[in-house]
């Protein structure tokens, strides 16, 4: 059970001090936790409520870094997306991604079927130690004319000749999926918690001895005391830095803001994926097939489309997606399948992120990305012991790149690193084995009360553990009711407040629950969910209507025609303040 413990952070030494609550801090915390460390972990907002939540929800094998001859980065890849599939079964499954064919040289049949060859021997052991065989990876095939114009009738014919499609991963649910990382942390004896700023690190001559924190709830300061502190802020790693130490790390980190927006219906017939040809190419391709691949992406019941890259160079939580760059999106997508003809209108949200990048002219148009994350021992960079910091590059190596940090922490520490079992050991909701019997199981167990799409949503969302919100519903606390349309329990709004350290509206809305995954759910389903959360914290009827007023400006005013259109620029779910 999640709980805010400050006095714990207060009044104990730790080994490890992470500060940063997204997918690497959460994975470090995990990952040193397992290994035998004391570890605090605070997140100065929600967890998982910046970059990795506005994740495109792919977890890439690394095939198209065999054009880059990245050899390292194709194995990491499948590595770590075996691990997120083996140890999260609910949270992760197999994506087939289809790509068109045209003639017969780099854009050919015959090139990409010997790319999905190459990636196959290459990770061929992507499957092991998955015991589920509908979650295996499957090898790579090529796809004739008729079969692609039959699924996807509207694809550019000029010059199609079939089609390849390739396994990937995608996420169910990336913020629970954070959370799943955090919880069975916490299980094995972490202390951590939300709404925590580290303001400044406590330093004792060249070493760091802690950080003071903040209580953003309530303003209360106090000092966080620790042997060794993890900086995994994302992107807020380097001004954390520079506002606590005066320095910046040598070479600065250059960003990338990566967009997407979701389309609130199925745009495609199948379960796949499809790529398109974007408008931009790879300059660091050794063998190119053209220009990049844009995605429509099934997911739940939306479609999300995307990804756009763009160099930004400002402060941490000041990007944006404008209304002339979703027009210009619709367009590119629209010339890659006209069919679609999608508008503005269409889109029900965007979400963005930054994540590290290449060295790229702010103007250039064909851009470079990043491609490795950096750890950092500021005892090498600064003469500064006690202090190691993370800029992870992709969600998918979350896991892998926290066993890094957590070897050079180690050894910082002076001791001898157990070998790293995180990539094997299940975390909570995760130790079955057959994803279909455990849905089938919770049907069974709520009796007819609750439909089998909100029981599939719920499994997923909770896995092994779904029994935690169940036992709000057999307990009577609430009925196996869901909250407007969704297939969201009002039990798991409890669950969030009581077990999961929900502090608003929305952590519920937008980190805890589907309810505002996708698309704005609707002013009664907000409403009804804030009665929920106000009656497990006590919020008075100005705060309840405080939290639904910042919940709604998340979305655009497209889809709630009644209400008043608000700033939703990003996909950055801005801290509410209480």
């Amino acid at each position: 059970m999640m709980q805010r413990k400050l006095s714990s952070l207060a009044c104990s030494e730790f080994d490890l001090i992470v500060v940063g609550g997204g997918i690497f801090g959460a994975c470090a915390a995990w990952d040193a936790t397992q290994r035998g460390l004391s570890v605090a972990l605070i997140e100065r907002g929600d967890f998982c409520s910046a970059t990795s939540a506005n994740s495109f929800k792919m977890i890439h094998g690394g095939i198209r870094y065999l054009q880059h001859g990245d050899l390292y980065r194709v194995r990491q890849s499948a590595n770590a997306r075996r691990a997120m599939i083996r140890i999260a079964p609910h949270l992760v499954s197999p994506l087939g991604i289809v790509v068109p064919t045209y003639g017969h040289g780099m854009k050919g049949k015959e090139i990409l079927s010997l790319a999905m060859g190459i990636y196959d021997v290459l990770t061929f052991d992507r499957n092991y130690g998955i015991s589920d065989f509908r979650r295996h990876i499957q090898r790579g095939r090529c796809l004739s004319k008729e079969e692609m114009l039959e699924r996807f009738p509207g694809i550019e014919t000029r010059g199609l000749t079939g089609g390849g499609i390739f396994c990937d991963g995608q996420m169910y649910n990336p913020p629970r999926l954070v959370l799943a990382f955090l919880q069975t942390a916490e299980a094995a004896g972490a202390i951590i918690s939300n709404y925590v700023e580290a303001t400044k690190f406590i330093l004792a001559g060249n070493r760091v001895r802690g950080v003071d924190a903040r209580d953003v709830l309530t303003g209360e300061t106090f000092p966080i005391r620790g042997k060794i502190v993890l900086n995994a802020a994302g992107p807020h790693a380097e001004s954390l830095l520079e506002r606590a130490l005066g320095r910046r790390l040598q070479p600065r980190t250059l960003w990338s803001r990566d967009a997407y927006f979701v389309v609130p219906r199925r745009l495609l017939k199948g379960r796949e994926a499809l790529a398109l040809p974007s408008l931009t190419k790879d300059p660091e391709a050794l063998l190119s097939r053209g220009n990049r691949h844009l995605f429509l992406t099934p997911w739940h019941g939306y479609t999300l489309v995307g990804v756009w890259h763009k160099v930004y160079d400002g402060h941490p939580d000041g990007y944006d997606v404008t209304e002339e760059e979703l027009e210009a999106f619709c367009k590119e997508v629209n010339a890659g399948y006209p069919s679609l003809r999608l508008s503005r209108s269409d889109i029900s949200l965007c979400n963005a992120g930054l994540i590290p990048f290449g060295e790229n002219d702010p103007n250039a148009k064909d851009l470079k990305f990043g491609h490795r994350s950096r750890l950092v021992d500021h005892t090498r960079l600064d003469h500064l012991e006690g202090l190691v910091t993370l800029v992870g590059i992709r969600y998918t190596t979350g896991q892998c790149e926290a066993a890094k940090a957590v070897d050079l922490i180690f050894r910082k520490l002076g001791k001898d690193a157990p070998p790293s079992r995180s990539h094997m050991t299940p975390l909570l909701g995760g130790d079955f084995t057959d994803f279909e019997s455990l849905v089938r199981a919770a049907f069974a167990e709520l009796r007819g009360e609750a439909k089998m799409e909100t029981v599939r949503a719920l499994v997923h969302n909770y896995g092994s553990g779904y029994r935690r919100v169940l036992s709000y519903v057999n307990g009577r606390s609430v009925k196996a009711q869901t909250i407007g349309s969704s297939t969201v329990l009002d039990a798991e709004v409890v669950c969030a407040a009581r077990e999961e350290m929900a502090q608003t509206l929305a952590d519920v809305v937008f980190r805890r629950t589907d309810l505002g995954t996708g698309e704005y759910p609707g002013s009664q389903a907000l409403e009804t969910c804030a009665e929920l959360m106000s009656f497990e914290l006590h919020w008075d009827e100005d705060r309840k209507k405080q939290e639904i007023e910042n919940v709604t400006a998340r979305f655009p005013a497209t889809g709630r025609p009644q209400e008043k259109a608000a700033d939703w620029e990003h996909g950055q779910i801005q801290t509410v303040k209480p």
